[in-house]
C-alpha cells in the first residue's frame, strides 16, 4: 500500500518537512487528508493496487470520519463513523477523554467479571492484588501511552485504580486511607 499512499502531497502536515499519509495497522489502513478531492484520489489509488494484486476494499467493513461530502471507490459510498477506535479512539473531537471513558467501562467489566476472585476467602492480598494488577489495571491502562494526559484524566484514572483496590481488599467506602496508604498496600 506504501506506493498508493506515499506520495506526500495528499496527507497532513505532520512535521515542517513531512506529511502523514497513513496508518497502518495490522491488516486495516486508516487514509488521512485534509480535503474531499485529497481523500477521493487516496481512496482510488488504494482500491486500484489493492485490485492489481487480488484485494479489494470491503465496503462495509470501510468507514470514513469526515467533516466533508461522502468517498465513494468505484462509485460506491462508504459510510460514516463518529469516531474510530484501534489502540486508541479517534473521534471528530479529538482528546483523549472518549477513550478514557472506553478503557474505564472495559476496566469495570473486567473488574466485575472477577468478583469471585475479590470474595474469595482462600486468596492472599498479594495473590489478589497481581490478578488485579495482570487483569483489571492492564484493561484499564491499555493504549494509555498514546494518551493526551490531563490532570482531569490522571485523576479519573486514579480515582478508579483507588476504588476497584478498596474493593479488592476489603475496604469500605467509609473507611479514610489515603492513596498513599493504599499504593503502599499493594506494591
Amino acid at each position: 500500500m506504501e506506493t498508493s499512499t506515499s506520495e506526500g502531497k495528499y496527507g497532513i502536515q505532520w512535521t515542517v518537512q513531512n506529511q502523514l499519509d497513513d496508518l497502518d495497522f495490522a491488516d486495516d489502513l486508516a487514509l488521512l487528508s485534509h480535503t474531499h478531492g485529497q481523500m477521493q484520489i487516496k481512496t482510488a489509488s488504494v482500491a486500484a493496487v489493492s485490485e492489481s494484486v487480488g484485494l479489494n476494499i470491503h465496503k462495509r467493513k470501510s468507514k470514513i470520519l469526515r467533516h466533508t461530502s461522502p468517498i465513494t471507490p468505484d462509485g460506491e459510498t462508504l459510510g460514516d463513523v463518529e469516531s474510530f477506535t484501534y489502540l486508541r479512539n479517534i473521534s471528530e473531537q479529538g482528546g483523549s477523554h472518549a477513550d478514557v471513558k472506553a478503557r474505564i467501562v472495559k476496566a469495570r467489566v473486567t473488574f466485575q467479571q472477577l468478583k469471585n476472585r475479590w470474595n474469595s476467602k482462600q486468596l492472599s492480598t498479594n495473590i489478589k492484588v497481581r490478578i488485579f494488577n495482570t487483569n483489571v489495571k492492564t484493561v484499564l491502562t491499555y493504549g494509555a501511552a498514546t494518551w493526551r494526559t490531563t490532570t482531569t484524566i490522571i485523576k479519573k484514572v486514579q480515582v478508579i485504580l483507588s476504588s476497584f483496590l478498596c474493593k479488592t481488599l476489603n475496604i469500605r467506602c467509609l473507611d479514610t486511607i489515603s492513596n498513599n496508604l493504599l499504593w503502599e498496600r499493594t506494591n
